[in-house]
């Protein structure tokens, strides 16, 4: 009487489970076949207490019996739908495999204690030796998606814990039952301990569809760690080998025994192999084999496992990506055997810093990570990120030389107020290191919402419309007399909070999101308002260049020659005194569309030159396709030619290039007088550098301009 309500309480439930509109296709068809289970089930009960108030004793197997076996099929099919996570068809094939070894480990049992005896009964009727004996086939069947279950999902929630044990429950009931009654004779009568059990099942059913009508998914929850089932094929296989033994307690040990124990022998000896080669195979796959590191497949599977783990009682996770500065050279430099050995140096550093809980690992190349799984505090990812910052900065012994490598890294924190997937917390790191690299390296940064690079790129843009915006003069001289021949556009970022920045802070990223081609366009419109203003006012500025930088997303625009063409309309500044400075980057292997803009620009009279020569890889074949006027050499080549020979050899040299290709020279970088005076005597003739004037704004620069009118020293 008892199982009757519960009973109709569990098809009560699974149906409304059914009927939820936010259950997924997949799961909805899975609690569809369990709720025909479940019918089924109740109309067996309503058939029971049927036969029970019914006169006489009901043969076997009678409806009801048909009844309680007949849900069992609709179970399996249910219980082996629910969805789980999608897995490759090795990982399934092995899971199959998996499951049919812990079937046919019970099978071994069932075989002996059931089914065999039944099939072997003497004078039985046969449709009730067919139906005993399919009751057991028809647990294996429910013991295989049982199986099934707990192998597939390392992290089974309540709802399937609880359905779990039902069907666990059920077939130790069946089985004990049959057992009692083949091997012992023993028919227990309702109310006794194996209907106390079925009960029991029966309630974990109901717990089960209860559970899930008030929780959103079927996942475990992620503040616990339940023990992985993988173990279950080897208790199969263990249990078979002794129900053989048990067997065989009776035959001689040279006949049966010898065999028996030769056969354990064999498949533990398999079993530990295969144990063994899966270990070095898991190893393998986790481990990076030139530092020992843990490899990148590890470190995701660290940070999925952490981020699933929410943080409370203000404590705090956090993941450091890592990437070395100046790596790059020392490989192309010095080969790669000393670039392996900077890594395995990197790979010592970061094992000296971590604690034992944390996990370092390489994620290809140069590039590293740091899982930080339990933390007090955003200080202490902080601390972190700093001693390794002081680790990578000592130098690495390689031979006889001294390799010295920096690292930038970025730092993000996952903690109760932060997003919990794990991809986005390797972006939001991945942003900061970023960052790092772009604030000079050598340093870390930690992640916040205003380091994404839309939220900058918005930001960036905004500040071209606020007029947060501005440009900086700086002149260019005559290095014989000192005379102001032009002036270069430089532009910097009045920040509303963090104060002037200069171009380092912002133009690497205004390049990658493309916020540099608005900024670009201002500057230059900017200058040119500026630099006309002056030559209507000042005599002196009429025969004033304008320099002006144009980075690689502007003169890749098809729209460029318009662009400026406009610019200069209607600032009313004259084409043939402005230069457009290209980096060497952007000139580098230039396609016929660039040829084409350059040259149709040219052809205005607009001037363009070669900023920073010498300091990329460029061949000295785009001397000769682009339609260049000016050569201006880096500053690196000019800072030592008063004391290094050979800085002076090379400076020269770059000198005496431009005057082969007809170009006019102008030296960047000019701090000293003794600078000054060696670029004279190489034949340099223009230049710029804080020894003449340091960048200024424009009403300075006008300042200036006054003074020569008036001639007062500027």
């Amino acid at each position: 009487m008892t199982r009757l309500p519960m009973a109709v309480l569990t098809v009560v439930l699974g149906g409304r489970l059914i009927l939820r509109d936010d259950l997924e296709a997949g799961e909805r068809r899975s609690w569809v076949l369990l709720g025909m289970a479940f019918v089924v089930g109740l109309s067996a009960h309503v058939v029971s207490l049927a036969q029970a108030l019914t006169p006489g004793s009901a043969p076997f197997p009678a409806v009801a019996d048909y009844l309680y076996a007949a849900p069992i099929p609709a179970m399996v099919a249910g219980v082996m739908l629910l969805p789980t996570a999608v897995r490759s068809r090795a990982e399934r094939r092995k899971l199959l495999i998996d499951s049919l070894i812990v079937v046919a480990g019970a099978c071994t049992a069932l075989w002996y204690l059931e089914i065999a005896p039944l099939l072997q009964t003497p004078g039985a009727d046969f449709e009730a030796i067919a139906f005993a004996a399919t009751v057991p086939v028809l647990d294996l069947l429910l013991l295989f998606a049982l199986a099934t279950l707990v192998l597939c999902r390392p992290n089974l929630g309540l709802v399937l814990r609880l359905l779990a044990a039902s069907i666990l429950l059920k077939v130790v009931t069946d089985t004990t039952y049959i057992m009692a009654i083949v091997q012992f004779d023993v028919v227990y009568a309702p109310g006794s301990w194996p209907f106390l059990l079925w009960v029991t099942a029966d309630f974990l059913v109901l717990l089960s569809a209860h559970h899930r009508l008030q929780h959103d998914d079927l996942r475990g929850s992620a503040r616990r760690t339940y023990p992985s089932f993988g173990w279950l094929p080897y208790v199969a296989i263990a249990l078979a080998y002794g129900m053989l033994v048990f067997v065989a307690r009776r035959e001689s040990l040279y006949a049966l025994g010898g065999m028996i124990l030769g056969a354990m022998v064999l498949t533990g000896l398999v079993i530990v192999r295969q144990v063994i080669v899966q270990r070095e195979s898991h190893r393998m796959a986790v481990t990076d084999s030139l530092t020992g590191l843990s490899s990148r497949a590890r470190i995701n599977e660290r940070v999925a496992e952490m981020t699933r783990q929410p943080a409370h009682d203000g404590r705090c996770k956090a993941v450091l990506l890592i990437d070395l500065d100046h790596f790059k050279p020392i490989n192309d430099t010095y080969g790669h055997e000393a670039g392996d050995a900077v890594l395995k140096a990197v790979a010592t550093s970061m094992r000296s810093v971590i604690r034992s809980g944390d996990t370092a690992g390489r994620l290809g190349g140069d590039e590293f990570a740091v899982v930080l799984p339990d933390l007090p505090g955003r200080e202490a990812a902080e601390a972190v990120a700093r001693r390794l910052v002081e680790a990578f900065s000592t130098p690495v012994i390689f031979g006889d030389l001294l390799l010295n490598v920096e690292a930038s890294i970025g730092v993000a924190i996952h903690d109760e107020s932060t997003v919990s997937q794990p991809e986005r917390l390797l972006a939001h790191a991945d942003v900061a290191m970023y960052v790092a690299k772009r604030t000079g390296r050598g340093t870390f940064c930690l992640y916040t919402p205003e380091l994404d690079p839309r939220a900058q790129d918005a930001e960036l843009r905004r500040a071209v419309a606020n007029d947060e915006m501005v440009v900086h003069f700086q002149p260019v001289v005559r290095l014989t007399d000192g005379h102001e021949v032009g002036v270069e556009a430089l532009v910097r970022w009045n920040h509303p909070t963090r104060g002037l920045l200069m171009p380092g802070a912002f133009i690497e990223l205004a390049e990658e999101t493309g916020a540099v081609v608005p900024i670009g366009e201002w500057v230059l419109r900017e200058a040119c308002r500026q630099a006309a203003l002056w030559r209507q006012t000042y005599p002196q500025a009429q025969h004033l260049t304008l320099s002006v930088n144009l980075s690689v997303r502007q003169v890749t625009r098809a729209d460029l020659e318009s662009t400026i063409a406009d610019i200069l309309a209607e600032t009313g500044f004259p084409a043939d005194h402005l230069v457009l400075e290209l980096t060497e980057s952007v000139v580098l292997e230039p396609d016929e569309a660039t040829v084409a803009r350059m040259a149709a620009l040219r052809s205005r009279g607009v001037g363009i030159a070669i900023d920073d020569f010498g300091t990329g890889y460029a061949a000295l074949s785009y001397l000769r396709s682009l339609p260049v006027t000016v050569l201006k050499i880096d500053r690196s080549f000019v800072a030592g030619i008063d004391t290094d020979a050979d800085a002076w050899a090379v400076t020269e040299a770059l000198v005496h290039l431009a005057e082969a290709f007809s170009l006019r020279v102008v030296a960047e970088g000019i701090e000293t007088a003794e600078q000054a005076t060696c670029l004279r005597g190489m034949g340099c003739e223009f230049g710029q550098g804080y020894h003449y004037a340091r960048p200024m704004t424009g009403a300075a620069f006008a300042q200036r301009l006054e003074a020569v009118r008036l001639g007062l020293p500027s």
